[in-house]
């Protein structure tokens, strides 16, 4: 029948708003914990468990009455540290990474309601302090991107006009966006929808990747990952253990990949998920191979940069609503913490970071939207 296929919800509607602001208000909450939690001497695995149980306890409480509603974590707690790029979230038969004072520190975390995601980044320098010299130089290159992105995550605008400002606010402080890393687009229960917005990227991907128009009633992940190197990711020998299923169809051959798989299209359907998520972790790191082989189930590699640089991270969620657009995740950033001599000459860049990330539009009584977020302005 014809009517089978469901609407796509989207954020037209007050309902999916709300389950989106809920599950943005989660992972702040969250990400506020886990930070707390990376003091020297701690241990990275610790606070990925940590911040995936409260994710867990946190999604439970809310809508109760929609028996058949998912919820839970849309992105697995991962603490990737100094020149570690993104997705170190080590299960316990994995070699563990303790703080130190002074390191660089990314949490990247997720939630969702009903299949709708907020996910957040952000860096900490462990132990807190000044911070000076390269980390400093990073650390305001990627704050300052993402705070020129969100001014720039207007419908009409296109995806490349943030690409570029990205590059240039990093060029500023002598340090390069990583290569080929996506923003997405966010739809119901999908993490990595048609649109995207790329990092610095080579001239093969820059062919590949398209041009896009951002429209209102979109939500999108706006990741921003600076690096004082080259800016090109490296697999190492960590291993990876964040997966997601695609839509490939294979006929498994061992019983212990169809257990597995199983287990994911119940438990995680189209969402990232962690191997710790399985009980027996033996069968599931068994289980996956098959699965990776044959491309039903995807890995988020752990990329590294070349030792001795560092790479900082911030990311949020925006809905894109008639009455602006709203920041749902994110907190917010002391820039005052980071001492460097650089800074942002171009008066372009400048122009726009003093902007206000604030709408002007008055909000329609009858649409029922709500006002946009405050959102903090930068110099």
């Amino acid at each position: 029948m014809a009517d089978d296929k469901e609407v796509e919800k989207t954020i037209a509607e007050d309902l999916v708003v709300t389950k989106y602001k809920l599950a943005g208000q989660i992972v702040n909450r969250v990400l506020e914990q886990v930070i707390a939690k990376c003091v020297p001497d701690a241990s990275a695995r610790e606070i990925c468990e940590y911040g995936d149980k409260l994710i867990l306890e946190e999604t439970s409480k809310v809508f109760k009455k929609e028996k058949d509603s998912k919820k839970g974590i849309a992105f697995s707690t991962c603490v990737s540290v100094n020149n570690c790029i993104c997705h170190f979230s080590p299960i316990p038969s994995e070699t563990d990474y303790v703080l130190k004072q002074g390191d660089l520190a990314k949490i990247d975390l997720g939630a969702h309601i009903d299949g709708f995601i907020a996910v957040v980044a952000h860096t900490v320098a462990v132990g807190g302090g000044e911070v000076t010299g390269r980390a400093a130089d990073v650390l305001l290159a990627a704050h300052l991107a993402s705070e020129a992105a969100l001014r720039l995550l207007r419908p009409g605008n296109e995806n490349y006009a943030i690409t570029d400002v990205v590059q240039k606010i990093s060029a500023e402080y002598g340090c390069k966006p990583v290569e080929g890393m996506l923003s997405h687009q966010l739809k119901q229960f999908r993490i990595d929808g048609e649109k995207s917005i790329i990092q610095n990227p080579s001239e093969a991907q820059r062919k590949e990747h398209e041009k896009a128009t951002l429209e209102t009633y979109e939500v999108y992940a706006m990741d921003v990952l600076i690096s004082t190197g080259e800016g090109v990711g490296r697999e190492m020998d960590t291993r990876c253990t964040i997966y997601k299923k695609t839509d490939e169809i294979y006929q498994l051959k061992l019983k212990a990949s169809r257990m597995f798989y199983s287990e994911v299209r119940n438990k995680h359907g189209s969402m990232p998920f962690n191997l710790r998520s399985f009980d027996k972790e033996t069968s599931a790191r068994l289980g996956v191979v098959e699965c990776v082989n044959h491309k039903l189930i995807e890995p988020f590699q752990v990329l590294y940069e070349r030792p001795g640089e560092l790479v900082a991270q911030f990311k949020f969620t925006v809905l894109l609503l008639p009455s602006g657009t709203h920041r749902i995740t994110g907190l917010p950033f002391d820039k005052s913490q980071c001492k460097t001599e650089r800074s942002i000459k171009d008066p372009e860049l400048n122009s726009l970071l003093n902007s206000s990330a604030k709408s002007n539009k008055k909000k329609k009584k009858k649409t029922g939207a709500e006002e946009p977020m405050e959102v903090e302005t930068v110099a």
